[in-house]
């Protein structure tokens, strides 16, 4: 170029820069402003050429990134990030301004996306097992004596200015053309391919603006586009790349997504204080102290404007001690941590976290390119008022309000299409069916999941439904279309459930593994209980699952038979499972009185006659665990479990669980087996510990029989017994502890008159039935007659 104030040599401004440097992005505007180009040649894919008019739309808000994506396979994709401190995103905004052409002149997407991920790791270094990869800032650092590549690049470009915009690019060309004849293509051999093409894109655009264009690379490809090659040689380069065929797109950004830890290859350490340098009019020093303030202030940590006057002094001392032209992160860092962290770390990871990477999410315009799953959820995204944020907040949705309910079903239709924006807060949530809890946060990276998700519909619930099919039909086992039912009502697919019910029936109706349908239950009970509170018609979903419970009725007692102690625990899992489940099955209106008797045990999960009473399964559930309590050849482990649960549901007295566990402990039961019973009894966190301590007639049954097992035996069983005895909580263990210590008092084996100060040794009904119209006003529920 020879405007004024340009370089003398002949030809294209060529301004190598840093990717995502404010200093370089500076430097960038200040040298097109002297040089005023015609055209702005832009290190990227040339297919995003149509995109750049949309860089001056006021809806584009850096960070924002250039997405492309095959278009046979969403999932492969690549971005070229660009924040609002990004010389390549100057350069566009200034040519935009002033009325240049802007063109990119990078590798194709088509090519970059085509090409196997092998290619872009080089071959290992000779005798090293190790890949030679040249990071220039750090060389070049190393050459100044530094070892901080970061601080040198911050006091040569960051923190300096200078009166010549041209200076700068020319210093920086010659220290990279240096580094390119040490060591070549630096362990990026695909660089050469690159390369190769841009220098084609230049030679095409020097024929049509001569040489009044300038060229916004990375320094470290300046030497490349200087060399003198052939046109023949570059085309060489590029004869027979793979290709596919791709489309592109603007999406939003994060700076956490620019951060080097995020995984980001050409990222940067510190987004948020490069924004801050890059966009604060002056005293970047004073401003970023105030921000920093603000925040800890936010958190009520006790900061003044004392702690930034002296924090900013700190700072601007340490600078001049290390020999630095300004205070830089290090410096701001090292202030802060000693004047308003008083010398800890964790607010000051709050800093950098916060401040120093940053949460800051760009916008791109709604007229941008996208696939219609993409535009449906941006709309659906409006009309629930469900922004996307990149910093994770907690959502609690109540289910009973109608745009709750359809920000559930949002949220679970995404979680089924692999779209992970959120994702269920477990423990906040309510035990009840009303409630839900979210976490959310939206990543860069959602973007590509949602185009991949985009092959099964066009509208994020067409796209759910159909992903859903397409997974009953493909489930590995009975569990998993368990799942799958309970995620479609969650969900609202309706129009899903029918073949993913069909799937079910047709899967459980073939199993006969009692552990697969006990499996499976639990998740179609959890779904029968939310289908009440969202509406959805679940007949069939009941058939489904009341058929399952009558199965497992069945075939569960001889199931139970001849486990192995692994075999055993597995089995008294799912028992608890089941009994949990069975508690949950709503019944009919009218079927939670007295059952009239058992129905047949023969229904098939895919029968279409309705399913027996849910109460009287109830009955036939009991009546299942008192023949595993009484079988023979069933492990203790699962005979006790049985047992306990049968008294938790008020179906064995007291008596008789004091009877079954002096049977279960008496001397001719192997120690072994009667130490499992025990633990299936009162081990775990079935809150055994607390019926020890409340009754003091099953506490001595267990003292009798520990204080009689043979020293031989009790060392096998110990184990055992710790394991059960451990799960229960200190203040427990102490209880017992104590009632032990006290010794066999007179009447031990019956229950004491007052088992605890103040309270009867029996419930009192009529006292009870005092607090009933306090319950239901609490519940809402209306009072029986």
């Amino acid at each position: 170029m020879t405007r004024a104030g340009a370089p003398a040599a002949p030809g294209p401004l060529l301004l190598g820069v840093r990717h995502h440097g404010p200093g370089s992005a500076r430097a960038v505007a200040a040298a097109l402003e002297a040089g005023r180009p015609k055209a702005v040649l832009i290190e990227g894919p040339p297919e995003a050429d149509a995109l750049v008019a949309l860089a001056a739309d006021p809806g584009m808000r850096p960070p924002v990134a250039l997405l492309a994506h095959a278009v046979d396979d969403p999932g492969r994709a690549a971005f070229w990030p660009m924040a609002e401190f990004s010389p390549e995103w100057v350069a566009i905004r200034w040519a935009l301004g002033h009325g240049a052409e802007v063109r990119f002149v990078d590798l194709p997407a088509a090519h970059t996306l085509a090409a196997p991920e092998a290619a872009a790791d080089p071959a290992p270094e000779e005798g090293t097992g190790r890949a030679l990869r040249v990071d220039p800032v750090a060389e070049l650092a190393h050459a100044a004596g530094y070892d901080d590549a970061e601080r040198w690049w911050e006091d040569v470009v960051e923190l300096r200015g200078g009166s010549d915009p041209f200076a700068p690019f020319e210093a920086l060309a010659e220290a990279m053309g240096a580094l390119r004849e040490a060591y070549g293509h630096g362990g990026h051999p695909r660089d050469l391919v690159r390369e190769a093409h841009m220098r084609l894109r230049l030679r095409a655009a020097r024929k049509e603006f001569g040489d009044d264009l300038a060229v916004v690379c990375g320094a470290w490809h300046v030497p490349a586009l200087r060399r003198a090659t052939t046109v023949t040689a570059d085309r060489a380069l590029l004869k027979g790349l793979p290709k596919v065929r791709t489309e592109l797109t603007w999406v939003p950004w994060t700076h956490r997504r620019l951060a080097r830890r995020s995984g980001y290859g050409a990222g940067i350490e510190a987004p948020g204080w490069y924004a801050h340098l890059f966009g604060a009019p002056d005293r970047p020093l004073e401003r970023w102290m105030t921000k920093v303030a603000g925040l800890l202030r936010a958190e009520d940590l006790p900061v003044s404007s004392a702690h930034v006057i002296e924090a900013v002094r700190l700072a601007d001392t340490l600078a001049a001690m290390r020999g630095r032209p300004c205070a830089g992160l290090g410096e701001t860092t090292d202030a802060v941590r000693a004047v308003m962290c008083d010398g800890s770390d964790v607010p000051l990871d709050l800093v950098r976290d916060r401040l120093v990477i940053g949460d800051v999410l760009g916008g791109v315009p709604a007229d941008a390119p996208a696939v219609p799953l993409q535009r449906d959820l941006a709309r659906l995204q409006r009309s629930l008022r469900l922004k996307p944020e990149a910093e994770a907040r907690d959502l609690e949705l109540d289910l009973r309000g109608d745009t709750d309910a359809a920000r559930s079903r949002l949220l679970h239709r995404l979680l089924l299409l692999g779209v992970d924006w959120g994702a269920p807060a477990a423990g906040r949530a309510s035990t009840g069916t009303f409630r839900e809890a979210w976490r959310l946060r939206w990543e860069p990276e959602l973007h590509v999941q949602v185009a991949e998700a985009g092959v099964w519909g066009t509208t994020v619930e067409a796209a759910a439904t159909a992903r859903a099919e397409a997974r009953a039909a493909a489930a590995p086992d009975l569990a998993a279309l368990t799942a799958l039912a309970e995620r479609c009502l969650h969900a609202g697919l309706t129009e899903a459930l029918p073949a993913v019910l069909g799937a079910l029936a047709d899967r459980a109706a073939l199993d006969t593994d009692v552990a697969h349908l006990a499996q499976a239950l639990p998740a179609l009970a959890r779904a029968l209980r939310y289908g009440d509170v969202r509406a959805t018609d679940t007949t069939a979903l009941r058939e489904v699952a009341t058929g399952l419970a009558e199965r497992i009725c069945v075939g569960l007692p001889p199931a139970c038979t001849g486990l192995d102690t692994d075999a055993a625990t597995e089995m008294r899992a799912h028992l608890d499972a089941v009994h949990a489940a069975i508690a949950l099955l709503p019944a009919e209106p009218g079927e939670r009185g007295d059952a009239a008797g058992p129905a047949p045990a023969s229904v098939a999960p895919g029968n279409a006659a309705p399913g027996p009473s849910l109460a009287s399964l109830s009955d036939r559930w009991a009546g299942v665990l008192r023949r595993i309590v009484a079988r023979d050849g069933v492990a203790g482990v699962v005979r006790g479990r049985a047992a306990r649960l049968l008294l938790d549901e008020g179906r064995l007295g007291e008596d008789e669980a004091a009877r079954t566990m002096g049977l279960a402990l008496s001397p001719g039961v192997p120690p072994a087996d009667a130490a499992a019973w025990i633990e299936g009894f009162v081990g775990g966190a079935s809150g055994g510990g607390l019926l020890l301590v409340h009754d003091e007639r099953l506490l001595a049954l267990v003292d009798g029989w520990l204080s009689g097992v043979p020293a031989d035996a009790f060392t096998d069983v110990l184990p055992l017994l710790r394991r059960t005895f451990a799960s229960y909580e200190p203040g427990v263990r102490r209880t017992l502890g104590e009632l032990v210590a006290r010794g066999p008092a007179e009447g031990r084996a019956t229950r004491p008159a007052v088992a605890v100060p103040g309270f009867a040794a029996a419930p009192d009904p009529e006292r009870a039935d005092g607090v009933l119209p306090l319950l239901h006003l609490i519940l809402g529920t209306e009072v029986p007659a």
